[in-house]
């Protein structure tokens, strides 16, 4: 009994305190909208609030869906000659698993350098044997915050980056991980729709920096020189940065990036996001846009969902955007995982980050920005491709929902800052 006691005190102490101790407070004004998108000042606010400068000279292809991204990551690995820096929420075993831990066991044995950053949490489905597979071969593998007695307060806050640099010359980012689900084209329920992207340029250093803030917790080991940071040409025309996110710095980093973003709209804003569960300030700032004109879309998942208590919470927060004229989708053919904003046919920020407070306060998040309008065109094709398989939720079907359903929506938005 008293094992028991002790337990749930615990449990309880910990709740409360990933509640009240959510690292630095947070913006509550609202962002004034002093300029647009295609205005030069956003470009130097974004690089100049957010950390790194936005860089020429880069390119970023968007890869769809396991069928697409896959095979490009596993090329690049197999292509390595110099280190391999991957650092990923989800890693589970299985056939995807199984493929990624041979191509890391062969290159290491090879004599890349090879550091693999796993979240404690995200990749508790992965085999022992992989990693000792791995390990064995050469392979640094590092957990992030795994459970330990003296950093239980830590344990709210995991690694949700995705971040997979080869040779610091080519990077990968996005919203895929490492697991069976996120094989095929998106064709039905058992395979899930998501997008990642593939970059070369001198971002890609922000890219390889990015992961080193986390190896360097981890590991507490700089990795620097011309294996990780080769002198990088041009590759294309964009401007982009890779920005991070974390509660112990920077934490309002990527919430503000979606709020200046928003507010900087002329427009219109595309949202595809797979866990949408927008705070006061950023309902405000949409609504803000709205009725200056935006037009405004978003996509959400529909009824197959990973986290059912994310879809209740995220539906309890629609009313006022629908009554300003947001535009809110569902999608329906499978589970909908990517985290991707096109604003004005010119800004695009994809990545890791969900638009929900465990991404803005809890988790380390790291995000792409490019700043290019043809591929700023495409990404928003792509996007409304999307919506043409959704289903948009107008504000009378959100007012007659079933009681049942208004009642579990509006308890599980009490629990939207752990969400």
């Amino acid at each position: 009994m008293l094992f028991w006691s002790v337990a749930a005190a615990v449990v309880v102490t910990i709740i409360i305190m990933n509640i009240v101790l959510t690292g630095e407070r947070k913006v509550e004004k609202p962002i004034p909208r002093m300029y647009g998108v295609a205005d030069p000042q956003f470009s130097r606010s974004m690089g100049s609030l957010l950390g790194p400068a936005l860089l020429p000279g880069n390119r970023t292809a968007a890869l769809l869906n396991g069928d697409q991204i896959f095979p490009a990551m596993l090329s690049a690995i197999r292509d390595a000659r110099e280190s391999i820096t991957f650092e990923t929420y989800i890693y589970w075993s299985g056939e995807i698993g199984n493929q990624f831990t041979a191509a890391l066991t062969e290159r290491a044995r090879a004599g890349v350098k090879v550091h693999l950053l796993l979240d404690w949490v995200g990749s508790g489905k992965i085999d022992s044997d992989d990693l000792t597979t791995m390990t064995d071969a050469g392979v640094e593998v590092e957990r992030y915050h795994p459970l330990r007695w003296y950093n239980l307060t830590r344990m709210n806050n995991r690694t949700h980056r995705k971040l997979l640099v080869v040779d610091g010359k080519v990077g990968f980012t996005g919203g895929v991980g490492i697991a069976d689900k996120w094989q095929g084209r998106a064709q039905d329920p058992d395979h899930w729709r998501d997008s990642h992207f593939q970059v070369a340029g001198p971002v890609v250093a922000q890219m390889q920096a990015a992961f080193m803030d986390n190896w360097l917790k981890a590991r507490a080991e700089v990795l620097h020189g011309d294996r990780y940071f080769p002198p990088l040409e041009p590759a294309g025309a964009q401007w982009a940065q890779t920005f991070t996110s974390s509660p112990g710095g920077g934490s309002e980093s990527v919430r503000l990036m979606y709020l200046l973003s928003i507010a900087a709209a002329d427009e219109y804003i595309l949202i595809a996001n797979a866990y949408f569960v927008p705070d006061n300030l950023a309902i405000d700032t949409l609504v803000a846009a709205r009725r200056r004109g935006v037009e405004i879309d978003v996509i959400v998942p529909g009824a197959y969902n990973d986290v059912v208590l994310t879809r209740w919470a995220s539906r309890a927060r629609w009313g006022p955007l629908l009554e300003a004229g947001v535009r809110i989708h569902e999608y329906h053919p499978t589970m909908y995982h990517c985290k991707v904003m096109a604003v004005d046919d010119l800004w695009v920020s994809v990545g890791s980050t969900n638009f929900d407070n465990r991404s803005f306060r809890l988790n380390d998040e790291a995000n792409l920005n490019v700043y290019d309008r043809e591929f700023a065109t495409r990404q928003a094709r792509i996007t409304r491709d999307d919506l043409a398989v959704s289903r948009m939720m107008t504000l009378e079907q959100w007012r007659r929902r079933p009681t049942r359903e208004r009642v579990t929506d509006w308890l599980a938005g009490l629990l939207r800052s752990q969400l």
